[in-house]
C-alpha cells in the first residue's frame, strides 16, 4: 500500500475516532442543538450514532495499525474496509439499539434512564466496535424468523 494511501486512512480513522467524541461533548453540552435546532428530539439517535463511530473507527484504527506493524497491507481491495466499515457500524449501532428497545432483540437495561441512557449508549459503542459479528448474529436471527424452508418442513 503507497505511503500516502495510508496516511489517508490513517487520518480518516483518527479524525472520525476524535471527532465522534467532540461531537458527543457537543451534543452532551447542548451545543449542537444550540448550532443545528432541526436535530432537536434527536439527541439520543445521535449518541447511538456516535458511540457506534467512536467503536467502529476505533476498532478499524487498530486493525490497520496492526496490519501496518505485521506489514499485510498488500491487498489494495482491503483499503476500502477501512473506510466504509465505521459508517456501516454507525447505523448498525443505531438500529441495533432501536431492535433492543422494540423487545425485537432481548436485552434487559436496569435503572433505565431516558435522560441519560448510558447503557444503550454502551451497547451502541460495542455493535460499533464489533459490527460484523453483530450482523452474523442478526443475520442468523433473521434466517430463523424468516426461513421459509422451516415453516414447510411441518
Amino acid at each position: 500500500m503507497k505511503n500516502w494511501l495510508i496516511a489517508v486512512i490513517l487520518t480518516y480513522l483518527f479524525l472520525l475516532f476524535f471527532g465522534s467524541f467532540i461531537a458527543v461533548g457537543f451534543l452532551w453540552t447542548g451545543q449542537l442543538v444550540k448550532a443545528l435546532p432541526e436535530v432537536a428530539g434527536m439527541e439520543q439517535l445521535l449518541y447511538y450514532f456516535f458511540a457506534g463511530a467512536i467503536g467502529g473507527s476505533l476498532r478499524h484504527l487498530y486493525m490497520f495499525c496492526t496490519h501496518y506493524m505485521k506489514d499485510e497491507l498488500h491487498n489494495h481491495r482491503e483499503w476500502i474496509m477501512y473506510i466504509f466499515y465505521p459508517f456501516f457500524a454507525t447505523g448498525t449501532a443505531v438500529i441495533a439499539v432501536t431492535l433492543i428497545q422494540s423487545g425485537i432483540l432481548f436485552i434487559e437495561f436496569t435503572n433505565h434512564n431516558e435522560a441519560h441512557p448510558y447503557a444503550e449508549i454502551s451497547i451502541a459503542f460495542f455493535i460499533g466496535f464489533g459490527f460484523n459479528r453483530f450482523l452474523a448474529k442478526l443475520n442468523k436471527v433473521s434466517e430463523n424468523m424468516f426461513d421459509a424452508n422451516k415453516n414447510n418442513a411441518k
